[in-house]
């Protein structure tokens, strides 16, 4: 079976003294491609120079929610620069998006919809943060729609939510929260969504899988995902190789890898 990791951030430092064996042991397991995407302006920057050293990465660029401490007002200009001028090289715009969780509403909904008019610009998809946000997300679709969709990443809303971001061109991303008993909303939604709507991450090193907490999470990881995932949707082993091949292509399409 063939695997593409859409989500996993294989250049943080947790992955500095294991990470070539790492990406060899990936190839191994059928794991074909790595989707890093970018988070902050320097990382995003730094990226094509990280996919040069490993033929398995394919990469994004964006400014994450999370490091809005970081950012400077020139930053989206310096974005616009980069991307531009290294669009061959990039599969997706983001990380990005809207997060409740964070300060400053106004200046996360601005620097996302940039990042919409960025992605159109481009003719590349999103990968997109949320945290409590969909509603504000979907304003953000109204003023600015996305025109090549993307990936609604980790997805845990619920299924009119996920109906919603299918019809606007979008895939959810699905990853180690489906291995908990506990979220049974995001689980049951799952189970409903037809595989072209899917994709299949590890947002690795973070979101680990149950059973892995405390534990640095790896794309080697992926399997056991999808595992649980033909579980959640009742898929037995004869029909499990046409079910990963939608995965597959599901993905490899949205990317264009």
């Amino acid at each position: 079976m063939a695997f593409i990791d859409s989500h996993c951030h294989l250049d943080f430092t947790e992955f500095d003294a294991t990470r070539s064996k790492l990406i060899q042991q990936c190839q191994q397991l059928g794991i074909e491609k790595l989707i890093v995407p970018g988070i902050t302006l320097a990382q995003s920057l730094s990226l094509c120079a990280f996919a040069k050293q490993h033929s398995a990465v394919r990469i994004g660029a964006g400014l994450h929610p999370y490091f809005l401490a970081e950012y400077h007002h020139s930053h989206l200009a310096k974005l616009t620069e980069f991307t531009v001028q290294h669009r061959q090289q990039l599969v997706a715009i983001g990380e990005c998006g809207i997060d409740r969780s964070i300060d400053d509403i106004v200046l996360q909904t601005q620097i996302f919809e940039h990042h919409i008019d960025l992605a159109n610009q481009l003719e590349l998809p999103l990968i997109v943060h949320h945290r409590q946000s969909h509603d504000l997300i979907a304003q953000s679709f109204k003023r600015c729609k996305p025109k090549y969709g993307g990936v609604i990443h980790a997805f845990s809303g619920s299924l009119q939510q996920a109906q919603y971001y299918i019809k606007q061109g979008f895939k959810l991303g699905v990853g180690g929260v489906i291995t908990y008993q506990r979220a049974q909303k995001t689980r049951s939604v799952v189970a409903h969504i037809a595989p072209e709507h899917l994709l299949l991450e590890t947002d690795a090193p973070a979101m680990p899988l149950a059973g892995f907490q405390g534990q640095i999470n790896t794309p080697l990881q992926l399997p056991l995902v999808f595992e649980q995932l033909c579980q959640l949707k009742q898929i037995t082993t004869p029909y499990k190789a046409g079910f990963q091949k939608q995965l597959y292509d599901s993905c490899s399409e949205l990317f264009r890898i």
